[in-house]
């Protein structure tokens, strides 16, 4: 598998394998299966390059993504899933005080961007 990102993002390229997922099934699911410190530590990688981030994938048009910037977009998308978790459920990987998530299904879960 290609983990490469973009220059200037490299240091990124360790969390691709498991957060540079295609849709948002699949980025529940991880959420789901990880630890609150798996979640931790990808927040706290990804948060601070956030800027940068969303400045370099504001120069394509969605659906002309080169390669390696999908990659990278596919990791802002898994930190949009992992974010409210560690910002308002102190690192709860599920939701508490909710309904079971499974009983929620996303309308275009499997549709990959």
């Amino acid at each position: 598998m290609d983990n490469s990102l973009p220059k200037g993002f490299e240091m990124l390229e360790p969390l691709v394998a498991d957060w540079s997922l295609p849709t948002q099934n699949a980025r529940q699911e991880r959420r789901k299966a990880s630890s609150r410190g798996e979640l931790r530590y990808f927040y706290d990688n990804m948060l601070p390059k956030l800027p940068a981030i969303l400045s370099h994938l504001d120069g394509y048009p969605l659906g002309e993504l080169p390669a390696a910037t999908a990659r990278l977009f596919a990791l802002s998308l898994s930190l949009a899933e992992v974010a409210p978790h560690i910002e308002l459920y102190n690192g709860n990987p599920g939701v508490p005080f909710s309904f079971a998530e499974d009983r929620f299904a996303a309308e275009h879960g499997e549709t990959a961007f």
